[in-house]
């Protein structure tokens, strides 16, 4: 299985608009960081989990040139703003909780009338729960996670988890955590936020699951400069960055 980091930062990305901080004028290809999406490839399936508004920018700089399949953690914009940009793709299908279906039946009406407008993305929603799916011969688990006090989803396929946008897990997403080679969990900056883990609350976190290794994304500028803070983690714990690839 091979995952790729599409984007790696939180909702404004990095380098923030107007922000002159030491983050947003590093010179660190790592602290370049689009909108948090990754993409997986296993034999012939090939998913994308989330899509921001920087998916265009993302699947040329990838060279992705196919994709059957979406899956959405919320229907935050930094998570959903790039849907009309699948069209180049056919028929994609998008697998996200009911609330967030119809948030984009709302946000998108031109894809789902009677008389379809030519050009128009052709996506297929398709609504899920906690329970287990299938996409070819890949098992994808739903896991509940809360940002905030807003239930969204996290994924575990084989032994990869992806969880981005986490504050806090329900007792029951630790059941879905075990044996993993691979963890990949948002961690947004140092000091407290409301709705994401901060570094020290996500260094907590990924050691209590205890995967084989443990990659951040979801970061903003005030998480530090890529170098600096990935130097302080424990051993199996990295910074992810925008277009890395890794394989487990």
């Amino acid at each position: 299985m091979k995952l790729a980091f599409l984007g790696t930062g939180t909702s404004t990305g990095i380098p923030q608009i107007a922000c002159k901080c030491a983050v947003c004028n590093s010179t660190d290809l790592r602290d370049k960081r689009l909108r948090a999406s990754v993409w997986i490839e296993y034999e012939e399936q090939n998913i994308l989990i989330d899509c921001g508004p920087d998916f265009r920018q993302q699947m040329l700089t990838n060279k992705i040139e196919a994709l059957s399949t979406i899956l959405l953690t919320h229907e935050h914009y930094d998570h959903i703003g790039g849907l009309d940009d699948v069209r180049p793709f056919g028929n994609v299908s998008i697998y996200a909780l009911e609330r967030v279906n119809k948030h984009i039946r709302v946000a998108m009406p031109y894809c789902f009338r009677e008389h379809l407008y030519p050009g128009v993305p052709k996506i297929t929603l398709n609504n899920i729960d906690e329970n287990p799916f299938n996409i070819g011969g890949l098992t994808i688990q739903p896991i509940n996670i809360l940002h905030a006090e807003l239930p969204i989803l996290g994924f575990r396929i084989g032994k990869m988890a992806y969880l981005t946008d986490v504050k806090t897990l329900p007792d029951d997403a630790f059941e879905h955590l075990h044996d993993l080679d691979v963890l990949v969990l948002n961690a947004l900056r140092v000091k407290t936020h409301i709705s994401h883990l901060t570094l020290d609350e996500a260094v907590e976190l990924a050691l209590k699951i205890g995967a084989r290794k443990t990659y951040f994304t979801h970061f903003s500028h005030d998480a530090g400069k890529h170098a600096d803070v990935e130097s302080t983690l424990p051993d199996n714990i990295f910074l992810s960055y925008d277009n890395l690839q890794i394989e487990f």
